[in-house]
């Protein structure tokens, strides 16, 4: 399949992969804009956070942020890591969701390495975001995981 796009003179010319991939990433950052997409599965966050995070060549931890109706607040890459770890500090995590007004939140991270096996830091950071967030009443949804492959704790029964 060809996909082809509009230059400036009005002629259909077909697209490379550069301008598929700026024009995919742009559609993503603008469904990610507050209130404009809802998340109401597994699948809708796997797609919507998968292509911010597939490309990274370092460890990225972030957070997509929802209202109580599941609608987008904010995704927001919170920590910054290196091509196989990253720390993430659960206060400052507490903070944004406290500051943002979220009622839940979507945990992600990428694996720079291609496994989306999560790993025992991954259920453990999980585990203590979840139950630290359910102190302010911020509920954890899930945990994606992007590799080559994306995968969801909460799929796993993990989350």
């Amino acid at each position: 399949m060809i996909l082809f796009v509009q230059n400036e003179q009005g002629q259909y010319t077909p697209a490379t992969s550069k301008i598929i991939i700026k024009e995919g990433l742009s559609h993503t950052r603008a469904a990610l804009k507050k209130g404009t997409d809802y998340i109401g599965s597994t699948e809708d966050a796997k797609e919507a956070i998968s292509t911010l995070l597939i490309k990274k060549q370092r460890e990225v931890f972030g957070c997509l942020f929802l209202d109580c109706n599941h609608r987008i607040i904010k995704w927001t890459e919170m920590f910054f890591g290196t091509i196989d770890s990253t720390v993430v500090h659960p206060r400052e995590v507490v903070k944004e969701a406290l500051r943002l007004n979220a009622a839940s939140v979507i945990l992600a991270h990428n694996h720079p390495s291609g496994s989306s096996n999560p790993t025992r830091q991954d259920i453990e950071i999980t585990r203590i975001l979840k139950n630290i967030l359910l102190v302010v009443d911020v509920l954890v949804l899930d945990h994606i995981i992007v590799g080559d492959d994306v995968t969801s704790l909460s799929d796993k029964g993990q989350c």
